[in-house]
């Protein structure tokens, strides 16, 4: 009985780790979802900062990136903005997500001060910052004013 317990345990444990159900903070799907970036990660999808001086975005489709922490209101208020608009983008930007209180190193990168903070990077030109809680029509008329998707 013992080791049909461990087996069990051992089972859920692994096809958690598998689905990152133990690991928020680990990317995941993109297809529709929201995507939570490591330092690691941006430096490998978004821009390497440790490589180059000069801003040069990896995508190849517009981004959106909300720096937050999970015990900012604010930020709890704006989540489902985000979760809603990376459906209706979907395959048109990508919307990912970073914790500073996990990553501080980024927050200290783009000098955040204040949550939650909106960094929108079109592809081909310089990210523009947006600071504090925005509506859902804030949010979209910047994707399309700031990153040109209709």
């Amino acid at each position: 009985m013992k080791y049909i317990i461990i087996i069990s345990f051992l089972s859920v444990f692994y096809l958690a780790s598998k689905s990152q159900l133990l690991s928020p903070d680990k990317e995941t799907n993109s297809k529709g979802k929201v995507i939570y970036l490591s330092t690691d990660a941006f430096k490998q999808k978004i821009f390497d900062y440790s490589k180059f001086k000069a801003w040069k975005y990896k995508g190849k489709l517009p981004a959106v990136i909300d720096f937050y922490t999970d015990w900012c209101r604010p930020c709890k208020m704006l989540s489902p903005l985000i979760e809603s608009a990376s459906e209706k983008y979907s395959g048109k930007i990508v919307i990912y997500k970073v914790n500073i209180d996990k990553e501080p190193e980024l927050a200290q990168l783009f000098n955040i001060q204040s949550i939650p903070t909106i960094l929108f990077i079109p592809v081909s030109n310089q990210p523009q910052m947006n600071v504090g809680l925005m509506t859902k029509d804030d949010l979209e008329n910047k994707i399309k004013t700031i990153l040109l998707v209709k």
